[in-house]
C-alpha cells in the first residue's frame, strides 16, 4: 500500500473558514453586477435585493446552494466510455483553452491558428498518455467568426475520442454546441448521464458576471452539461494585490456562479476553477508562470476543497514565447504544485505567452512531465517488513541486484520510463543520435505520431453525423 499520498498545503483551516465568511458577506453587501436578463428574472423571483443590476446575495441562500452541489463529476468519451473521474485529490489534464496564435514548428514562428493546425493538435492530444482530456485550445481563423465556438467542437470530437474542456464566445452557439454533442450520445438524458464535455465560463473581476458567460452557465445547467468556473482576478489590477485578498474576490464570485447555476437548476453540476495571475508591475504583464499565480491557484483549489467540491485551474503553463528551459522550469514547477494540490482539471500543457499561444513541441513535452508528476503522487510503496536486509543478504552472491527476483518483480511499478524525449543516453550515444535537444525531439516525435492511425477511430455513422451538422450550420 502507499505509505502517504504526496500533498502540499497553503491555507489552514481558520483562513478558510475566513476567506469563506468574508466571501459571502461581500456578495451579501456589495453584491454581484449581473447582466443576463435571464438571471435577474431567476434571481427576482426569489426576491434577492437589487440596486439595478447589482444583486444582493443572502449567505443562507448562498449556503442552501452549495447544498445541491454534486461533489463529483466522471466524464465519459466520445463513445460512452468511462474515463476520468472529478473528485477529492484525483488530479488530470488538458491543454488550455482558446489560445489565438500557435507556434508553428517548423518555421518557429508565432502565427494565426488555421483550422488544419487545430487537427494535428487534437490528433496529437489522442495519443498523448498523461493528458487524459482534450480542449477547444485554438481559435482558428479559416471559418467565419460567428462558427468559431462550434467548429472547435466539431472538430475536436472528429479527431479525438477524450472528453473536451470547451465554452462559448457567442450565446447563439450553445444550441449547436449541444446538438453536436447530443449526436455522440443516445439521448438527453444519456448526455446528462454520461458528460462527454465540461463548459468554461469566466465572471469578469471584480465582482461581474456578464451577460455571455451567465447565459452559458444557465445553459448548461439545464443541460446538465458541467460548467467550469474559471475566475480570474489580477492581483494588484482588478483585485487585491495580497494573495489573500485575491483568493478572497476569487472566493466571493464563484459563490455567485454556484447560486446562478443551482437557482437555474437545483443539483447541475459545475466545477469551482480560475485562471488568476498576478500583475507584473515592471513589464505590465498578467505572468502565468510566476510562483504567486500558483500560491493563488493553490489557495483558489483549497477552498473549492473544503466546499467538498470538484476543482480547477490553469497551471503547467509557460510565459516563454518558446519550449525553452524557462517553459520547462514553469511547465514543470506548475505541474508539480497542482498535482500535489489534487486539482481534479488543471489546463494548461502546450501553452506558451500569457496563455495565448498553443505549441504542440510543449504539449509533448509537457506529457512527460505530468507522468513524472503521476509517479510521484503515487507515492513510497509498503511492499512489507523487512524492507532492505533480505535482499542486502542476497548481494553477496553476484555483487549487484539487477537479477535478484525482488528486481525483476518490481521495477516495472516502482520506475517511471519516459519516453524519447528525456534523455537519459550516455553522451556517446546522445551524440551518435544527433546530438538533439528535448524540443527537436519533440518536434520529430509530433510528425510520426501525425503519421499513426487513431487510437479511437470515430465511428463512421458518427462521423457523417457530425459533418451534417456543420454542413447545416456553415450555410
Amino acid at each position: 500500500m502507499t505509505i502517504i499520498r504526496p500533498k502540499i498545503q497553503i491555507l489552514d483551516k481558520e483562513h478558510k473558514k475566513l476567506i469563506l465568511e468574508e466571501a459571502k458577506s461581500i456578495l451579501e453587501t456589495q453584491g454581484i453586477f449581473i447582466e443576463n436578463k435571464e438571471a435577474t428574472d431567476i434571481f427576482n423571483q426569489h426576491g434577492l435585493n437589487h440596486k439595478d443590476l447589482r444583486y444582493y446575495i443572502p449567505s443562507d441562500l448562498v449556503d442552501k446552494c452549495l447544498g445541491s452541489v454534486p461533489n463529483k463529476i466522471t466524464l465519459f468519451d466520445r463513445e460512452g466510455n468511462e474515463h476520468i473521474t472529478l473528485e477529492e485529490d484525483q488530479v488530470h489534464f488538458d491543454p488550455g483553452s482558446a489560445a489565438i496564435f500557435i507556434l508553428d514548428e517548423n518555421t518557429g514562428e508565432i502565427r494565426e491558428g488555421l483550422s488544419k493546425d487545430f487537427i494535428q493538435f487534437s490528433k496529437i492530444v489522442e495519443q498523448l498518455k498523461y493528458i487524459e482530456a482534450q480542449s477547444t485550445a485554438l481559435i482558428y481563423q479559416d471559418v467565419p467568426k460567428d462558427a468559431q465556438d462550434w467548429h472547435r467542437l466539431y472538430l475536436a470530437l472528429s479527431n479525438c475520442y477524450k472528453p473536451i474542456v470547451t465554452g462559448t464566445f457567442r450565446k447563439e452557439s450553445f444550441s449547436i454546441m449541444r446538438e453536436i454533442l447530443l449526436a455522440c450520445r443516445n439521448s438527453e438524458d444519456d448526455l446528462a448521464q454520461k458528460p462527454l464535455a465540461i463548459f468554461d465560463a469566466c465572471p469578469s473581476p471584480p465582482l461581474k458576471w456578464s451577460d455571455l458567460t451567465t447565459q452559458s452557465l444557465i445553459d448548461a445547467a439545464k443541460s446538465m452539461i458541467p460548467s467550469e468556473f474559471v475566475s480570474m482576478p489580477l492581483a494588484g489590477a482588478n483585485a487585491p494585490i495580497t494573495l489573500i485578498g485575491s483568493i478572497t474576490q476569487h472566493c466571493a464570485e464563484c459563490l455567485a456562479g454556484v447560486v446562478i447555476v443551482q437557482l437555474t437548476k437545483r443539483g447541475a453540476p459545475l466545477i469551482w476553477g480560475g485562471s488568476p495571475a498576478v500583475f507584473d508591475m515592471k513589464q505590465g504583464t498578467t505572468p502565468m508562470g510566476a510562483i504567486e499565480t500558483m500560491m493563488i491557484n493553490l489557495g483558489d483549489i483549497e477552498i473549492g476543497k473544503f466546499l467538498n467540491l470538484p476543482t480547477h485551474a490553469y497551471m503547467s503553463l509557460s510565459d516563454s514565447k518558446i519550449p525553452d528551459s524557462q517553459a520547462g522550469l514553469e511547465a514543470g514547477m506548475g505541474a508539480l504544485l497542482a498535482g500535489l494540490g489534487g486539482i481534479n482539471m488543471v489546463s494548461g500543457p502546450g501553452m506558451l505567452d500569457f496563455e495565448s499561444t498553443q505549441s504542440i513541441e510543449k504539449l509533448i513535452i509537457d506529457n512527460e512531465i505530468i507522468g513524472m508528476v503521476k509517479r510521484l503522487l503515487e507515492g513510497i510503496e509498503d511492499y512489507g517488513t523487512p524492507y532492505a536486509s533480505e535482499i542486502l543478504k542476497d548481494y553477496g552472491d553476484k555483487e549487484e541486484l539487477l537479477s535478484h527476483p525482488s528486481t525483476l518483480k518490481y521495477f516495472r511499478k516502482e520506475l517511471f520510463f519516459p519516453s524519447i524525449i528525456i534523455d537519459r543516453m550516455t553522451r556517446d550515444s546522445w551524440k551518435a543520435l544527433g546530438s538533439k535537444s528535448a524540443r527537436k525531439r519533440a518536434k520529430e516525435l509530433a510528425s510520426k505520431m501525425l503519421d499513426k492511425s487513431p487510437i479511437k477511430p470515430i465511428d463512421a455513422s458518427l462521423q457523417k453525423e457530425l459533418d451534417k451538422i456543420a454542413r447545416t450550420h456553415l450555410m
